[in-house]
C-alpha cells in the first residue's frame, strides 16, 4: 500500500491570497488603467499650459519636484512605521498631494503599499487629486483672472 503525501499548505489557494499574505500588490494590468489616462491627461493638461504660455515653464520643474518630494515623504513615512518611529502627519501628505505631488504619491503607495488601504485617507488623497486637476485646469483654461496670476 503507497502512502499518501501530506496536503501542501499552500493546497487550494489562489494566487491573489498568496498576494494578501505576502502583502504584494495585485499585478492587474486593467487597474492602472484609468490612472494611466488620468496621468496622460494631466500631462497634456501641463504640456498644453505651458505651449500656450498659460503656465511657465518653470512650473513644470515645481510640479516634478513635488511630486518626487511627496514619494519621498511618503518613502520615509513606510520607514517611520515599519520602525515604530515618529510619523508624518496625514494632513501633511494630503498638502503635498494638493500641491501638485499626487502622482508621486500614487506611485509611492503602490510601490511601498503604503496608506493604500485605509479608506478614509484615499478619500481625501482622491479630493486633493480633484482639486489640484481642477486648479490646474482653471488656470491653463483662464477661468482665473491673469492679473491674480501675475501676482
Amino acid at each position: 500500500m503507497k502512502r499518501q503525501a501530506p496536503a501542501s499548505p499552500n493546497a487550494g489557494r489562489t494566487a491573489a491570497d498568496s498576494r494578501r499574505r505576502s502583502g504584494a500588490a495585485p499585478s492587474s494590468s486593467s487597474s492602472m488603467l484609468p490612472m494611466g489616462q488620468l496621468l496622460l491627461g494631466y500631462a497634456a493638461l501641463l504640456g498644453y499650459g505651458a505651449w500656450t504660455a498659460r503656465l511657465p515653464p518653470l512650473a513644470l520643474g515645481v510640479v516634478l519636484l513635488v511630486s518626487l518630494l511627496t514619494f519621498a515623504v511618503y518613502g520615509f513615512d513606510k520607514s517611520a512605521a515599519q520602525a515604530g518611529r515618529w510619523r508624518t502627519a496625514e494632513s501633511t501628505l494630503h498638502l503635498l498631494s494638493l500641491a501638485g505631488g499626487w502622482p508621486g504619491a500614487w506611485c509611492a503607495q503602490r510601490l511601498f503599499r503604503h496608506k493604500s488601504r485605509k479608506a478614509s485617507f484615499m478619500a481625501g488623497y482622491w479630493a486633493t487629486v480633484l482639486l489640484n486637476i481642477a486648479a490646474v485646469a482653471a488656470w491653463v483654461g483662464k477661468l482665473v483672472p491673469a492679473g491674480l496670476l501675475a501676482g
